[in-house]
């Protein structure tokens, strides 16, 4: 049975769908069997970001609705042959997602892949909370900034108290990607430092994903970072989170300082 990863945060714009697909395409091209999932049901910007947009047929409502099967609706990568993108609804409504149905999807999902990552839309709204009920675990996405980080907490709030996993008594395992990080900014006190969002949201560094131009040129022409650019800074950051959301022990680089490592791995899951 795969793992269902959800990937989400509280402010819009941090880059869950971005970081949706780089380590998407970092696990497959470790050999998994991943497929991703948008959830942002009237945006959809996942397979524009996969450079699968002309490919959608049909999408996660058609699925969910019965109109469509998970097959019919699922598309592989045109440079991985084990990625897959299940798209959301461009025409629909949230409201037409029921849980029933995000159920009965996310377990055909769980018995064909390794991975499952979801990518929630931001906020506390219905597909938000969807995204997350049947997650075995999530990936909280904040920029070092106030509001992202102050939302993001609050996000974790409900990851307590409003997943299928959080019902019956458990807790959902939670890792934080600090995205767009510019060392330079956080030295001038114009950004938070990397160690006063990690003690502000008390949960397991991820990784860190430093500010770059690579990432947006990547999402232009429809690649994931960890494909169009495996050597660049950001691709390696995601690639090394991956890796750790895998369960391999990877340091942690934090650019341009020194003796951060320590503090910053290796804390206790939340």
């Amino acid at each position: 049975m795969g793992k269902v990863i959800v990937v989400t945060s509280g402010k819009g714009g941090v880059g869950k769908t971005t970081s949706t697909a780089a380590l998407g395409a970092a696990l497959a091209l470790g050999g998994e069997n991943v497929a991703v999932v948008d959830f942002d049901v009237g945006l959809r910007n996942l397979d524009l970001v996969m450079g699968a947009e002309r490919r959608v047929v049909f999408d996660l409502i058609n699925v969910v609705q019965g109109v469509a099967t998970l097959q019919q609706a699922l598309i592989r990568d045109k440079r991985l042959e084990s990625l897959y993108l299940l798209p959301a609804s461009q025409t629909r409504d949230k409201d037409a997602l029921t849980e029933d149905g995000v159920a009965r999807v996310i377990a055909e999902l769980r018995a064909r892949f390794d991975w499952v990552i979801c990518d929630s839309p931001a906020g506390i709204e219905r597909g938000a909370t969807l995204a997350m009920r049947y997650a075995d675990a999530a990936i909280i996405v904040a920029n070092p900034e106030v509001s992202s980080v102050r939302d993001s907490d609050r996000i974790i709030g409900l990851l307590d108290s409003k997943t299928s996993i959080a019902e019956q008594g458990g807790r959902m395992e939670k890792h934080l990607l600090i995205t767009r990080f510019d060392a330079a900014r956080a030295a001038r006190g114009e950004m938070l430092a990397i160690e006063d969002v990690v003690d502000i949201l008390s949960i397991p560094l991820l990784g860190i994903i430093p500010e770059s131009e690579e990432v947006l040129r990547a999402s232009n022409i429809g690649e994931p970072i960890t494909i169009y650019g495996q050597q660049s800074a950001p691709a390696r950051a995601y690639t090394d989170a991956a890796h750790r959301l895998a369960g391999e022990i990877v340091e942690i680089e934090v650019p341009h300082k020194k003796g951060l490592f320590g503090k910053l791995f290796g804390r206790r899951a939340a």
